[in-house]
């Protein structure tokens, strides 16, 4: 952008041209036409330095509405009205929430070289209060203007009246500055509230180089300026709000379904955090694989939400699936159904020893080693009851893994009857077989089904939701964590060729937080050392890139994160 004090006006920018005092003279020898050419001539080259101070104004315009960082947007505002106006200085008051006070946001100083607020750090000065003693203040020229509305302009602050600027008196004693001449202006946003106060001071005189008052014709357009100045602080504002309420509301969501299960709180929280230690990582590397890998602040945004939403899908799975801590838990642990039912059989045993020795003495010619044969009998079923029933319970718990042989031997128990009701029923019913011939884990086929479901529906959800196109590939990274390079991934088998880097980073994220998690009733805190032992596995197997799994252990990633996440006696390399 051209400055606003170039060629189109080094000529004499502070010349306004007017019929009064446009310099013309005439003789009575003049001719009409030479009159009238003068004339045109003076009129035309006072409409084209409007002409360009208005194309520069909307330039200005253009350029605050890009900015989206509100530091920055504060300071080009003051910059530039400066510019526009050819001050030295200048400061921008913003209201507070509680609309009861100005404070000062950006000040600017060309003679002192000094800049204060926005990206150079906050100002500590005291804000200004709009009320002293319950009584609107007045007294200070950038209350008057936020309470009033009006726009100030000040030739001399030194001889002006109504005014306190005991404070500006003191900053230029301090100083060695010299404030004369100020300008004053509400900033409203579209709703013609005041947002704040642009305050512009000494407007230079380009070739004495001296202060002088700002200019009338020039006011109308700076207030201009405030205007377009105003709003884009309001939008700024709305976007940055916007955002905030995005991120809040993902995070929300994040934590609602983390908190569905007690046993994976923190679960989502914990893969973003360790989904952007890795591509941090990755973004820094200057060799190797990923020396040319790159991502701007945008795709580091979205890579971010996508790990905040890559389990939104679980929203819809069952609290008992995936709380399923043993192989026979669904709304409850259904181990205790077999409990009982084995204290049944421990009971009948008793019953029919009691009953033999019962008939024994109502017999003629008792023995006492018949009575002993009996209890001898009677110690070696319960016993073996006991056993029984200690085995099938070991086949709940989801860490014993189930061989052929143990399998087989859970038929047989399965084919035990018993008595219920007068009904006879099996000893292990045919849901419960099922379970507890589950060979690894806790969860059977079509249970798996309902959990690897969440990915589809994560999918499916979000792809629902208008993200903006700097967040376009949320859906597809979410979505894709449990997709293995060789294809046997779901919810869509892609393969290594068809899967962002994105996604891969929060696949392995997401493993190495659920292999190490030490919030599972259902199984001890696993030491890193044996979780990338498993991760190197998959890696040999083709199920997530290798390329990245190798920074992660080589580099040694996990000590980050281990270090805030898990128990200390985990990090064991």
């Amino acid at each position: 952008m051209d400055d606003i004090t170039g060629k189109d006006f080094d000529a004499d920018p502070k010349v306004c041209f007017t019929p009064e005092n446009s310099g013309i003279k005439y003789s009575d020898n003049d001719s009409l036409d030479a009159m009238l050419k003068n004339v045109v001539g003076s009129v035309k080259q006072y409409a084209e330095v409007q002409i360009s101070l208005i194309r520069k104004l909307s330039e200005i315009g253009i350029a605050l509405s890009a900015e989206k960082n509100p530091d920055r947007l504060l300071e080009s505002i003051v910059g530039q009205a400066r510019l526009f106006a050819g001050a030295d200085a200048g400061t921008l008051y913003i209201m507070n929430e509680e609309n009861d006070c100005l404070e000062f946001a950006i000040v600017q100083n060309d003679t002192l070289k000094t800049r204060m607020g926005g990206t150079a750090g906050p100002i500590t000065w005291p804000p200004v209060p709009l009320k002293r003693d319950d009584a609107p203040n007045f007294s200070n020229v950038s209350s008057y203007a936020a309470i009033t509305g009006e726009i100030v302009n000040i030739p001399d602050v030194y001889e002006a009246d109504g005014f306190d600027f005991s404070g500006t008196r003191k900053f230029d004693s301090g100083t060695g500055y010299r404030s004369q001449s100020m300008l004053v202006i509400p900033m409203k946003n579209k709703e013609n509230e005041i947002i704040g106060v642009l305050q512009l001071i000494n407007a230079t005189d380009h070739s004495t180089q001296r202060a002088v008052p700002f200019r009338p014709d020039h006011i109308d357009l700076i207030a201009s300026l405030a205007s377009q100045a105003a709003v884009a602080i309001t939008n700024v504002r709305l976007y940055r709000d916007l955002e905030n309420l995005f991120d809040s509301f993902i995070k929300t969501i994040a934590i609602a379904i983390d908190e569905k299960s007690p046993y994976t709180a923190g679960h989502i929280q914990r893969v973003q955090k360790l989904t952007m230690i890795i591509a941090g990582h990755m973004i820094d590397k200057t060799e190797g694989p990923f020396k040319d890998f790159a991502m701007k602040e945008d795709e580091m945004k979205e890579l971010s939400v996508a790990a905040w939403l890559h389990d939104v899908g679980k929203i819809i799975t069952p609290e008992h699936v995936v709380d399923k801590s043993t192989k026979l838990e669904k709304i409850f642990d259904k181990a205790h159904m077999i409990t009982v039912r084995y204290e049944v059989f421990k009971r009948d045993a008793r019953i029919k020893a009691l009953e033999e020795v019962l008939r024994a003495y109502e017999a003629s010619g008792v023995k006492p080693k018949d009575v002993k044969e009996i209890d001898e009998r009677f110690e070696q079923e319960y016993n073996s009851l006991i056993d029984e029933e200690n085995f099938v319970l070991s086949c709940n718990r989801p860490g014993e893994f189930m061989d052929d042989d143990k399998i087989e031997r859970l038929k047989k128990i399965a084919s035990r009857r018993w008595q219920c009701k007068g009904e006879d029923s099996p000893c292990l019913t045919e849901d419960e077989m099922t379970n507890l011939s589950i060979r690894k884990g806790s969860l059977t086929a079509e249970e798996r089904k309902v959990i690897e479901n969440h990915a589809l529906v994560t999918f499916k959800m979000l792809g629902k939701l208008p993200f903006p196109k700097k967040l376009k590939h949320v859906v597809e990274y979410a979505s894709a964590h449990h997709e293995k390079l060789d294809g046997t991934g779901y919810p869509f088998g892609l393969k290594a060729e068809q899967l962002p880097i994105p996604s891969k980073v929060i696949a392995i994220a997401d493993i190495f937080e659920a292999l190490t998690a030490r919030d599972r009733p259902y199984k001890k805190p696993m030491p890193v050392s044996q979780a990338l032992k498993i991760l190197g596995f998959m890696k040999k197997d083709g199920h997530i890139d290798g390329d990245i799994l190798d920074m992660f252990i080589e580099d040694k990633l996990y000590s980050e994160y281990a270090r805030e996440e898990l128990d200390a006696g985990q990090l064991d390399c």
